[in-house]
């Protein structure tokens, strides 16, 4: 033992070359704080190319050579960091080496990594408080006003922080991630959620919670679908709780029933050290250490594999562990494709989204043999027959399929299954069900096109020909003087129709007489821009907006970046773009049709609108977040829109918001902070770092923080009608800020405001967060919407001088408007 712990010693001064300290160091004393650095004592760099950056370390007494850490860790490639605890593995045999990567069992900031030189601070007042390296707050452990005295990690693994007298006041196994490890309770309600994937610590929508009669899995939808069941009974009972022991996980009751124990899982017992993981793909997984590596000793849940929601993706249907989109046998139209080709697995999306405005061009697929990943504790509509059971999923626009099940031979009195959303479909096998299963999953079908006008008459076809006839001659010898200009400029057109065509995952091509046709002649304006004109229109049974393009010359650019842009992503807060129009030099956008127009004839309660109270104000400020968020976040690129303003917001019947408007926008690799490129945007909304023309995707979250006053006070940022002193909001909120009158600043029309009034101020306190100078101290989009649900407060240490330290907005002139767009 002795040896062992000699070697052990020597192990960790080899790894932890810099600065070597004493191998069991568990305890921290408070106040004090770390920088992640890599000048940390212990930073090592592990053999798969991860980062490990040790604050506390509990030394396994049992001689494993398996210890428990708590610091920073870095996935490979190493980007960025997440607060975490895990697990570190070596051994002596054949030389000091780490012989396995470190495990993560739990971490603090799952949605929101940290740079390099991030710091955590512990406090007395606050206990544990994680700060990006911009400063901005990440995470806490709030334990406001508690006393903390120090911070442990103890020898199961779980990092507490205790009082003066080691009295527990936090505790991270209170707060389980996706891991379990020995010795740990999961509570009655709580959950644990799988990691997005295997580097990537985001939530994913499955997880798994303790209910009164046993543990059960689900998949997050509204409301959520069921995947694994314990039993029946699904009671939140707090005094129900499990325990994960050496041989087995076992539920416990304490009050209902003291004596009531049950085996959830007999597991095999361990080596050394064990741990369970819910996975991104919805197994419960054991893991046991042996000495060199760490091994999968159980599946837990012991289903079969296209039984897991997600096996497939969404809408994909898993064929003993194959993955194919729905196809239809009686039709040649593609209704799904895969989100991947390479990678089945992902799932499909549908071709054409399906809208709630248009149910007129809703239909039913029919998909034989096929049964869902688990109808275990789906809402029945039984007994009913096979067509009913379609128009209860036609007749409801938040059905996204029914499911219909019947005994051989009655199929009229089968059981239909309503879905709201569509997770991984199965190959039903009628053989071992002993019933039938057919899928019905609710497409939307593209608009007929506009039919073709009916043949002329016999006289007109006769004039045609005498008329064809007398000008044959002078039309042959004019195309031949014209024919090398003609046959020169087609070739230009023909390279831009040529690359149109490459573009990938293209909506709809129309031709520029279609558009013609479906906007009579382009007659009723909806709006107009800095790129061109707005049409209202209608194709089939769909109204549609079409955008004209007027300015070929510099818009055919702009027009190339929209339609690449907008057609390859979909969002609920995103304008559907229906399709385009690129033919010879007419460039054409065709979008969804939104019935409230754009947000700045709403917000600034012109040509007598009623005006929107605060909830609809707030609803709106959400979606617009939301898009933005999914544009910065979720895209394989990040996607900068460089234009947010009220009139590229867009309202639907039920005022929800929608960004639109491409024409500006950027893409951004993720491996680039910034990126250099010309002067685009409209001034008022324009962030100050454009003056270096080196930006990021925080100059949308500048211009949100603007558009969010303009929603709340009722008014423009740059409003010509006010005097010269009140002319610019920015710098009247700076003013109002410092001064403790916010609430000044609220229009009087958002209804009750005395009741609203200080969510209004808060969410003003996030627009002055977005506003700040420094681009490095406002926050991310992703951020930003976790204030607006509640789920994170508003950074406190604001800078209030928003509009002082910035020439280019403090120089502006309030005696005559400016509001034309910047184009690069």
């Amino acid at each position: 033992m002795a040896s062992s712990l000699a070697f052990f010693a020597l192990l960790l001064c080899f790894c932890f070359s810099v600065n070597p300290q004493p191998f069991d160091y568990p305890t921290a004393i408070a106040p004090t704080s770390w920088t992640n650095s890599p000048s940390l004592p212990h930073s090592v760099n592990t053999l798969d190319g991860a980062t490990v950056r040790s604050l506390l370390l509990r030394q396994d007494s049992a001689g494993y050579f398996l210890s428990f850490a708590a610091g920073f860790y870095c996935f490979p490639p190493c980007k960025s960091f997440f607060l975490s605890i895990f697990i570190i593995s070596s051994n002596s045999g054949g030389g000091i080496t780490l012989v396995a990567p470190p495990q993560v069992i739990w971490s603090a900031n799952r949605a929101q990594p940290v740079s390099e030189n991030a710091t955590l601070q512990l406090t007395s007042q606050n206990g544990l408080t994680l700060r990006d390296s911009n400063g901005s707050l990440v995470w806490t452990t709030d334990v406001a006003n508690r006393s903390v005295v120090g911070m442990n990690i103890t020898e199961s693994g779980t990092l507490v922080l205790y009082d003066i007298n080691n009295f527990i006041i936090w505790q991270s196994s209170d707060y389980p991630t996706d891991s379990l490890i020995m010795g740990q309770t999961l509570v009655g309600g709580m959950r644990i959620i799988a990691n997005s994937s295997s580097t990537n610590l985001t939530k994913s929508n499955l997880y798994l919670t303790l209910f009164e009669d046993g543990l059960f899995g689900f998949v997050e939808s509204d409301p959520p679908q069921m995947y694994y069941s314990g039993s029946g009974n699904r009671t939140v009972d707090k005094s129900t709780f499990m325990r994960f022991m050496n041989g087995s996980l076992t539920m416990f009751s304490t009050l209902s029933n003291p004596n009531k124990t049950k085996i959830l899982f007999q597991l095999p017992l361990a080596t050394s050290k064990q741990y369970m993981r819910l996975e991104s793909d919805g197994h419960l997984r054991l893991y046991d250490f042996n000495r060199t590596h760490w091994n999968m000793v159980d599946d837990l849940l012991k289903m079969n594999n296209c039984d897991y929601p997600t096996v497939c993706g969404k809408y994909g249907i898993c064929n003993n562990g194959q993955c194919t989109c729905p196809t239809h046998t009686g039709t040649l139209e593609n209704y799904f494709v895969p989100v991947d080709n390479r990678q089945a697995e992902l799932g499909c999306y549908a071709v054409t989204p399906i809208t709630c405005q248009d149910v007129n061009n809703h239909l039913m697929l029919d998909l034989n043999n096929v049964s869902y990943f688990n109808t275990i504790d789906l809402v029945a509509f039984s007994p009913t027959d096979e067509d009913s059971c379609k128009k209860a999923c036609l007749g409801n626009c938040s059905c996204k399929a029914a499911m219909f099940e019947w005994p051989n031979g009655n199929s009229s009195a089968g059981t239909c299954y309503t879905l709201p959303d569509v997770f991984s479909l199965r190959n039903h096998l009628l053989e071992t069900a002993h019933y039938n299963s057919s899928a019905y999953i609710k497409v939307q079908s593209a608009p007929s096109p506009p039919s073709t006008p009916p043949p002329p008459s016999n006289s007109k076809v006769g004039l045609g020909a005498i008329l064809g006839s007398t000008f044959g001659a002078l039309l042959f010898m004019l195309t031949l003087i014209s024919m090398y200009l003609v046959c020169s400029r087609r070739r230009e057109e023909a390279q831009d129709e040529d690359f149109m065509e490459q573009l990938p995952g293209m909506p709809t091509r129309f031709t520029f007489e279609e558009l013609r046709m479906a906007t009579e002649n382009f007659v009723k304006k909806l709006g107009e821009g800095g790129f061109g004109t707005v049409f209202e229109g209608r194709w089939g049974d769909e109204r549609i907006a079409v955008k004209r393009l007027e300015n070929v010359g510099h818009g055919n650019k702009d027009f190339l970046a929209e339609v690449e842009t907008i057609g390859s992503i979909h969002h609920i807060n995103l304008v559907r773009l229906v399709g385009f129009c690129a033919d010879k030099l007419n460039r054409l956008l065709v979008y969804e049709y939104m019935c409230n127009g754009s947000l700045d004839k709403w917000i600034y309660c012109r040509d007598g609108r009623v005006s929107l109270d605060w909830l609809i104000r707030f609803k709106i400020i959400t979606h617009i977040a939301k898009g933005l968020c999914y544009l910065h976040e979720e895209c394989r690129q990040r996607i900068v829109h460089f234009d947010i303003k009220p009139e590229n917001i867009l309202l639907d019947e039920n005022f929800d918001a929608k960004v639109s408007d491409f024409g500006l926008s950027k893409l951004i690799d993720r491996d680039m902070s910034r990126v250099m490129t010309g002067m685009r945007g409209t001034p008022g909304y324009l962030a100050p770092e454009w003056l270096t023309a080196m930006v990021s995707e925080k100059v949308d979250v500048y211009s949100f923080g603007v558009v969010v006053m303009e929603i709340l006070s009722g008014r423009r940022n740059l409003d010509y009608s006010q005097t010269e002193e009140n002319c610019h909001l920015i710098k009247l909120l700076e003013e109002k800020s410092k001064s403790n009158g916010l609430s000044d600043l609220i229009d009087k029309n958002l209804g009750d405001v005395e009741l609203y009034k200080k969510k209004i101020v808060n969410v003003m306190k996030l627009a002055m967060w977005c506003l700040q100078w420094d681009s490095t101290k406002r926050p991310s989009m992703l951020m930003v919407v976790k204030v607006l649900d509640g789920a994170m407060e508003v950074e406190t240490s604001l800078d209030y001088n928003f509009v002082s330290s910035i020439p280019m907005i403090s120089n502006i002139s309030c005696l005559a408007p400016y509001d034309s767009e910047l184009k690069e």
